[in-house]
This record gives structure tokens, C-alpha cells and sequence, in this order.
């Protein structure tokens, strides 16, 4: 069967340097699928990647009838508002992917945008329990659970137990990720663990990137800052890591922590968004209050002293991963587009 002619509005530009984004890579899984999808936008330049993408809806209009668009919940939710706007012009069915872990902030902020948006989607693909449940909470019906995916194949497992305070953290740098609060948890792990040391991971997005440089500078701190990495010098990197960090203030279901536990990594994360939908705490991970370092601390220091827990944890982690995976999830993702 032919399959269908996709237009996937996102933000593709890790030939910039930026992170690589689900529309690069959900992209891919669907045309190995036999899909043929068309991916919009690779400009640099916000403005003019707007336009791009509203071009690119113009042209493709007598030519596909779905419209994938990613939605964010920061200044890109205009993107995905604006997208939507043209495709309800020219009568494409659109579908949300909600990415962003703040979105609820919008639904409550901008109602009537929202409703005019979300409401008038062909679906809207929620990737994580916690926006299912702030969705159907504001109203909304037209909803379909597809999770974040990836391939276990390519994440060697390393089952753990005895760990060493080797601390591994992988986003952007950007405020909303709270950055510094990683350095600030090394500086304090290193008052009962001087061997304590860190590994930042991702591309600069803002000036928090310079205030880690900073920060870790003044404190003589073994912060290594790696820069943005391809996806195997990362996994490579998991092997001589001990512990994955996540200090984010907002989330959804971040892939970065799903690819921890595929790599057997223990992982400790705030409290926050999607992230307690995502990890039962102290069975396939430890959650710990947002912005508490001391906590924070408190619960790397228990982890590390703890060897039954830490194999509890990397077990039922490389578990919870493989639910996650491109077999188990690609039907849900056929019975939506065709």
C-alpha cells in the first residue's frame, strides 16, 4: 500500500549545532516505515524559519492532506499557532505532537488560542501521561497517547550496582534546564566525595551556558563541558559515567533520561512535568524535590552508598526503556496516519 505524503513542521537544525529534535528523528523512523515525509524547517534564523515552514505548508497543500507540527511550550508555540492557522485555511488535518513540558502553563494563559488550536487538530499526540491528564482536565477529547521513541539496539546496556560519583548530565544549556543547579549538587557531593566529578552534555541555548563556565571556574570544579555531541559519542560517554542527572525546572518525557536508562544508568531527576508520570521513584529511578541541591545530594549520596538499590534501579530502568521502543510504539503511529 502507498503509504501517505507527510509535511513535519519542526525545528531541524542540529546541522547548526543545536540538539538534535524529534522531528529528526521521529522523521526517520516514519520513512523507514514507507512513509514520505517532508520535513520543514532547516533556517537558522527564527523569522525567516517561520516563513519557511509557512511556505512549505503553502506549496505541499494539494499535495498531502497531514501535517505533523511539534509544539512547544516557549516562544515556539507560536510556530506551532501560526502552522496551525494555515492549516485550518487550506483545510489540512493537522496533529499536535505536544513536546513541551509547560504546556499547561498555555492552556491556562492562553485559553482561547489554545482551544482554537488544540481543539480544531485532526488529534493531538500526547508523548506523556502527565499533558494526557492536564489535557483531558481542560476539556480536550481529540487526544491519542503515543510515546517518545527510540531503538534499545543501538544502547548497550551496563547493569550496575556499585557505583562511582560520577555524575552525567545531557540537554541544552538553557535556564529552563537549570544547568547551574548540576555544578552547584557536584560542588556540594564533593564535601563527602572529593572524587565527585561531572560531565555536561548539549549545546549553548542561552547565557546559563557561561554561567556554568563561571560558576565552575570560581569553585575549581572538575566540570568537563563536552559541547554538543552526536548520539553515539554520547552512549560511548555512558560507559565511564556512573550516574544520569536531570536538574530541569519544566519537562515532558525527555528522551535524554529514556536513553539513561536503556544505558543501565541510574538516573536522578526533579520532581517536575512529565517526570514523575515517567519514573516510579526508587524502582526505575529516584525523583527529588525541583531546585532543592541539598536533596538533591542527599539522594546521590544514599544511591552510591546503596548497591542493591542501584540494581534494582538500572534493571527495571533498561525496562522501562525498552517500552519505549520504535517496535512496540510504530503501530500506534499507524493507526494515526493511515
Amino acid at each position: 500500500m502507498k503509504r501517505k505524503k507527510i509535511l513535519y513542521i519542526g525545528n531541524a537544525l542540529s546541522h547548526k549545532g543545536a540538539t538534535v529534535t524529534s522531528v529528526e528523528t521521529l522523521g526517520v523512523f516514519l520513512r523507514n516505515e514507507g512513509y514520505e515525509v517532508i520535513v520543514s524547517s532547516s533556517v537558522q534564523n527564527k523569522i525567516l524559519r517561520m516563513l519557511d515552514m509557512i511556505r512549505a505548508v503553502i506549496s505541499l497543500k494539494s499535495q498531502t492532506k497531514t501535517v505533523l507540527i511539534d509544539t512547544y511550550s516557549t516562544t515556539n508555540f507560536w510556530y506551532a499557532i501560526i502552522i496551525g492557522y494555515w492549516c485550518r485555511l487550506f483545510k489540512l488535518d493537522y496533529i499536535p505532537i505536544l513536546r513541551g513540558g509547560n504546556l499547561p502553563y498555555r492552556l491556562k494563559n492562553n485559553p482561547k488560542r489554545c482551544k482554537r488550536f488544540f481543539g480544531n487538530a485532526h488529534y493531538n499526540i500526547v508523548p506523556s501521561q502527565y499533558l494526557l491528564h492536564d489535557f483531558k482536565d481542560a476539556g480536550y477529547i481529540n487526544l491519542k497517547y503515543i510515546p517518545n521513541t527510540i531503538e534499545t539496539t543501538k544502547y548497550p546496556y551496563i547493569e550496575r550496582s556499585t557505583l562511582k560519583p560520577n555524575l552525567l548530565w545531557v540537554r541544552s544549556f538553557a535556564g529552563l534546564y537549570n544547568p547551574i543547579m548540576a555544578i552547584k549538587v557536584l560542588q556540594e557531593l564533593q564535601k563527602e566525595y572529593p572524587e565527585a566529578k561531572l560531565t555536561m552534555v548539549g549545546p549553548r541555548k542561552d547565557s546559563s551556558f557561561d554561567e556554568c563556565k563561571l560558576f565552575a571556574k570560581e569553585h575549581n570544579l572538575p566540570v568537563t563541558f563536552t559541547g554538543k555531541l552526536s548520539k553515539q559519542e554520547w552512549i560511548a560517554l555512558g560507559k565511564s559515567h556512573d550516574i544520569f542527572i536531570s536538574t530541569t525546572n519544566f519537562d515532558n518525557t525527555p528522551i535524554s533520561v529514556i536513553e539513561a536508562m536503556a544505558l543501565g544508568l541510574p538516573v536522578v531527576s526533579t520532581n517536575v512535568g512529565g517526570m514523575p508520570f515517567l519514573i516510579n521513584d526508587q524502582m526505575d529511578g529516584i525523583l527529588t524535590p525541583e531546585k532543592d541541591v541539598i536533596a538533591f545530594t542527599s539522594k546521590l549520596s544514599t544511591l552510591l552508598k546503596t548497591p542493591t538499590l542501584v540494581h534494582t534501579i538500572s534493571k527495571n530502568g533498561r525496562v522501562k526503556a525498552e517500552s519505549f521502543d520504535w517496535n512496540q510504539v510504530k503501530t500506534l503511529w499507524k493507526n494515526v496516519l493511515d
